[in-house]
């Protein structure tokens, strides 16, 4: 087994509103990557570059940036797809049954099944994992996502004999965090308004993308 560490930075799209007012899907998207983080500098200097012509801002997030810096971030990330592996598991909410619609259950489903394909897909090639996620201010969410993490992450690190860390940091902080932001935010977009603008330039990147309910034909609401 090679003595490296597998970074898993995660990121959601969508809200925790199963009914009509909420949004049509929730997605959870992983970028999977082992140092070097090569396309770190460039994005760093893309920062700077915009700071020079006058775009003043603190980090890149896709919702909040506008149309001229989220395309420069879209152009770059395209033209490296090569070193990108990300994974998507898409939550037709309307059809996801009422057991589920408690955060703590559902948090738990979908992170077993997002990390089971990941750590399976890379196995062998890391000895440690570190699993990124932005800081989630609401206590009962971080407590929820994070045992959802563990329930999982622990027993597969025991069989493996992996150790394991699970890190809640600002997105401001980390250029990857920003990163599947970027392709979460795509991704989301694609299936919430069918929107394919961004999402067919950091498509070739997307590994998997699970309908979790695909075949489901039964609608809750």
């Amino acid at each position: 087994m090679n003595n490296k560490t597998l970074y898993i930075f995660v990121d959601e799209g969508g809200n925790m509103d199963f009914s009509s007012n909420g949004t049509k899907y929730f997605t959870l998207t992983a970028l999977s990557k082992i140092r070097p983080f090569v396309i770190y500098e460039p994005l760093v200097n893309l920062k700077y570059d915009l700071w020079e012509k006058g775009v003043e801002f603190e980090y890149f997030h896709a919702t909040e940036d506008n149309y001229n810096t989220r395309k420069e971030v879209f152009e770059l990330i395209s033209n490296n797809l090569s070193k990108f592996v990300v994974d998507s598991i898409i939550v037709d909410k309307c059809k996801t049954h009422q057991f589920l619609h408690d955060n703590s259950r559902f948090y738990k489903k979908i992170f077993e099944m997002l990390f089971n394909y990941i750590l399976e897909k890379h196995r062998g090639k890391f000895s440690q994992i570190f699993i990124i996620t932005d800081q989630i201010p609401i206590k009962k969410k971080r407590r929820d996502i994070e045992k959802a993490i563990k329930l999982y992450i622990s027993s597969w690190s025991q069989a493996n004999n992996i150790s394991y860390k699970i890190l809640h940091l600002s997105s401001k902080s980390d250029i990857n965090l920003q990163i599947v932001d970027y392709f979460n935010w795509a991704i989301f977009r694609k299936w919430e308004r069918g929107d394919l603008s961004n999402y067919s330039l950091i498509s070739d990147s997307v590994t998997s993308e699970f309908d979790v309910f695909k075949s489901g034909i039964t609608k809750y609401y």
